[in-house]
């Protein structure tokens, strides 16, 4: 074996494959020339691209709709915290609302009340209502208000419309008035138009006065107005009691009986008055000749029992005095 060897012949395989490279690369710059020149690739690759687009579109179904799930998830979700929140503003509005409702009616009773004592100059005690038994045959009324408020058994109970019962029981916290409306209560009335004498009894509806026996020959109308007579001495004279709803004979045909709405408010209401002093009694019936036209026909003299001497002069009270009950 010689100790030189001269450079090893070439392969047939190694002059192809250059070859092939020596055709690539000719063919790539004649491609970048052609792109430059005339811009084929990018006009083959938008159209590639218009092949290929539906192709990405099914490709992104998957992510698109995992992303919509997650959103609407997300989107529910929030939906569902906002509405119960602001389901649960609406609840406290609502009671706010409603709390400030019964506020107000509450100011209204107590206005009505406060107006009946400043026009009648009443000297009264204001009694919360605690309990109201409204059963057909019993009609009593429980006052948060007892003999150490100065209450006593024949006390007169009214509210801002008229009169209300009368107080028959009595203990140290409570005490419970008889209603109107009870059917075992009768009240002497008159009308107030012309002074005729009545009984107005109870029917154990609160709506509903009855007065009985009525004369054919009386001069009662529907629509007049009855009040206390002050016979008995147990209601003061000229306090409201209804309005007659309605005229009918009875069974005899010999009297008449009357409805009566009452004009206190038995059924609402959370303060009734109690009267603590007889007021000044009225004169009930037409005013007298010499009253002038514009002058009420109710006119007002204070009874003998309460006339000051000759030598003294008495101020009448103008000014009322409402007592709320000790807590």
């Amino acid at each position: 074996m010689p100790a030189y060897a001269g450079p090893a012949a070439a392969r047939p395989g190694d002059i192809a494959g250059t070859l092939k490279l020596l055709a690539y690369l000719g063919l790539a710059c004649v491609l970048i020339v052609l792109d430059h020149r005339g811009g084929w690739l990018t006009r083959g690759r938008e159209q590639a691209q218009v092949f290929v687009q539906p192709l990405w579109a099914v490709a992104g179904w998957p992510g698109k709709v995992v992303d919509s799930i997650s959103d609407d998830a997300g989107t529910r979700s929030s939906l569902i915290a906002e509405n119960r929140r602001l389901r649960n503003a609406l609840l406290v509005s609502g009671a706010r609302i409603a709390r400030l409702q019964a506020a107000t009616a509450d100011n209204e009773r107590m206005r009505g009340l406060l107006g009946a004592v400043e026009r009648g100059g009443l000297d009264v005690q204001l009694a919360p209502v605690l309990d109201i038994d409204l059963d057909p045959t019993r009609q009593r009324l429980v006052l948060d208000a007892g003999t150490g408020d100065g209450v006593r058994v024949g006390q007169v109970v009214i509210d801002a419309g008229g009169v209300v019962g009368q107080i028959i029981s009595v203990n140290a916290m409570h005490a419970t008035a008889l209603l109107l409306t009870d059917p075992d209560h009768a009240l002497p009335v008159a009308v107030l138009r012309n002074g005729v004498r009545l009984v107005a009894y109870g029917t154990g509806r609160t709506d509903r006065l009855t007065l009985a026996s009525i004369p054919l020959s009386s001069d009662v109308k529907v629509g007049d107005v009855v009040v206390t007579s002050g016979l008995g001495e147990r209601f003061p004279a000229g306090f409201p009691v209804g309005t007659i709803a309605a005229l009918r004979p009875d069974e005899s045909r010999a009297f008449l009986v009357g409805d009566v709405k009452p004009a206190a408010q038995f059924d609402r209401g959370r303060d009734v008055l109690l009267l603590r002093s007889a007021p000044q009694r009225p004169v009930i019936g037409p005013a007298p000749a010499t009253t002038s036209a514009l002058a009420p026909s109710v006119s007002v003299a204070p009874p003998a029992s309460v006339r000051a001497p000759a030598a003294a002069t008495t101020t009448p009270r103008t000014t009322p005095r409402v007592e709320a009950p000790r807590p």
